[in-house]
């Protein structure tokens, strides 16, 4: 499982033009059962995404579509973690 951790590097005005762009790539992989859990920094600096995949590599390759990858509008911060525990109705997270 992955933690990534998103920091806008370019104003909202920017970030806020590929918002919809993003969302349908958040949807799709939604849909594709990679993201687990997604949503804004409080303050808005950047984003959360709580993601699964096969390897590193298979992330960085989804993470290559993000339309705020693409425009060079956000810095990904990548951590791998081995779930061991995790509250009542979430077990599905815990590392087999």
């Amino acid at each position: 499982m992955f933690i990534v951790s998103l920091t806008y590097l370019k104003p909202l005005e920017v970030i806020d033009s590929l918002l919809e762009e993003h969302v349908a790539w958040l949807k799709a992989n939604y849909a594709d059962g990679v993201l687990l859990a997604s949503g804004r920094k409080v303050p808005r600096t950047g984003g959360i995404l709580l993601a699964r995949a096969e390897s590193r590599e298979a992330l960085d390759a989804v993470l290559a579509g993000d339309p705020f990858h693409r425009e060079g509008a956000a810095r990904y911060e990548v951590i791998e973690f081995a779930a061991s525990m995790a509250a009542p109705g979430l077990e599905a997270l815990i590392n087999a």
